[in-house]
Formats: structure tokens, sequence, C-alpha cells
């Protein structure tokens, strides 16, 4: 029976950790490999990565993390925004690497249908720490970086045409939700998505004021509205199993060399989801 695999982060550009991706290899040739953002920075990078794991498994879906979104100077690419990841699913489609802008692909090699949802959502920094909760939008980012904490986002990751990123994340929210809503009754799904769908990883966050950076208040029933069998993400670079409402939620992050060097499993660049 095949597999569906699972990672996340796998930030190739960073010393050691591309020939850590070298050893993802599926168990058959009909397994699945669900890729949960932040590849890497640049285009050309994003694009042979996916092209490599392409090559080894038989479907690869693939959903947009913040670095694939930045624009660096070192980036061949200079688009911005919306057209920066027009250009990527354009990229992977021509790899036949499956996108949130394609029809959701389904697993059918469980107990009953599983469909298999990429979500590209971002966040609108309604994750806030209660010294943050009621305060206007600039003095939480106030408050965040007098804590020492600004994400890269800020510099990188630019919403154009949208005059901010809440604006994108509140028409990726209602785009993914329309979509959501038309999966079958009957199936259950896989919720795959780059930030969490619901706050609870965020609990062990070094930092909590990174949490505005991580996801929305908008997604948190989205496990329990849509069926999900399991919710995969990365982002926070803290692999983990916990569950919420008795839904199993995965981090299959990778992460940086720095981080999974102290760990003692080391690297560990793909988990089995079923």
């Amino acid at each position: 029976m095949p597999s569906l695999f699972a990672t996340s982060d796998l930030h190739v550009t960073h010393d050691g950790n591309e020939p850590v991706v070298d050893t993802i290899q599926p168990d058959s040739p009909e397994d699945w490999l669900l890729v949960a953002g932040d590849v890497a920075e640049r285009v050309s990078a994003v694009v042979s990565t996916l092209e490599k794991l392409k090559s080894r498994f038989a479907e690869v879906v693939w959903v947009p993390g913040n670095h694939e979104l930045w624009t660096t100077p070192k980036d061949e690419v200079q688009l911005k925004g919306q057209a920066r990841y027009d250009h990527l699913v354009t990229r992977c489609r021509e790899l036949g690497v499956r996108t949130p802008e394609d029809e959701f692909p389904v697993w059918e090699h469980g107990d009953g249908p599983i469909t298999i949802a990429p979500l590209f959502v971002l966040y609108d920094y309604s994750w806030r720490t209660p010294q943050a909760a009621d305060v206007p939008l600039s003095d939480a980012l106030a408050q965040a970086k007098e804590a020492g904490v600004v994400c890269t986002d800020e510099y990188f990751l630019h919403p154009d045409p949208y005059p901010s990123r809440q604006d994108w994340c509140a028409d990726r929210l209602k785009t993914s939700e329309q979509r959501l809503d038309a999966i079958p009754e009957h199936h259950r799904t896989v919720l795959m998505s780059h930030w969490p769908l619901h706050r609870h990883p965020t609990e062990p966050l070094y930092w909590p004021e990174f949490a505005m950076w991580c996801g929305t208040t908008e997604t948190a029933d989205w496990h329990l509205r849509y069926r999900a069998e399991v919710a995969v993400y990365g982002h926070l670079h803290i692999p983990r199993s916990t569950t919420a409402d008795g839904v199993r939620f995965e981090e299959v992050s990778l992460g940086y060399p720095r981080e999974w060097r102290k760990r003692a499993r080391g690297a560990v660049p793909v988990r089995k989801i079923f």
C-alpha cells in the first residue's frame, strides 16, 4: 500500500540542509509527498528542489511558506506579492507539482476517501499576547520589537496588490473556505498549510510575540468543520505531534542546521503521515 509522507521548512540554501534533503526518498514508487512551504527564498532553488522530489514521488503537493514569498535582492525573480505566488504556481504546474490553485487530490488508500487540501492562508496578526490583545497593530508590533522580535516578513514579504498582509490573508481565507466547502461531506481531509491552523502549536515559542506572524483566529475550527483526519503544517521549526479536539496535528519541519544539530535524533527531513 502506498504511503503519504510530509515535509516542510527544508531551507535548502542554508549550508548543511541540501545533503539532508537529498536523503528524502519514497518507500515505493506510488508514495506521495506533501511539502508544506519554506523550501527556499529564491525561485530557482524552490523549483530545482521540487523537481528533484517530483522525480522520486508519484505525487508532490506544495503550499507556499513565507520564505517562498520573500522578494530579496539576491533573487533573479523580483516579482512581489500575488504576482510572485502566481509565478511559483506556474512553475510548479510545469513540473507536475500540485498547488493550492489546483484540484484537490484524493487519497484512496485508507478506509475511505481522504481529500488532500493544500491551503495558502497567510496570517493576520490576530494571535496576540495578552499584553497586546486590545491595542492597535502598530502598538502590538512596537511591543514585539521592544521584546526583540521582528519577523523578516516585515521587510521582504510584500502583499501587492493588496494594501496589507491582513487584506491578502482575508482574501485567501475566503477563497480557501469556498474550496473546502465544496469537498464531499463523506470525505475526511488532510488540511495542509505552512502556517498552523490552530494556535496551540505556538505555545512552546520562546518568544510568544512571534505568534502574530504564525496564523489567524479565523481558522481555529477548520479541523472540525472540514473533518480533518490530520492537519499538517510547518513554520515554527518545532517538529512534533499534538492533538486538538481529537484531531492530530503534525509539524513536519526540518528547520535550520543550527536547530536540528542540537537535537538528539538529528535531522528528520520527512515524516510518514499514513
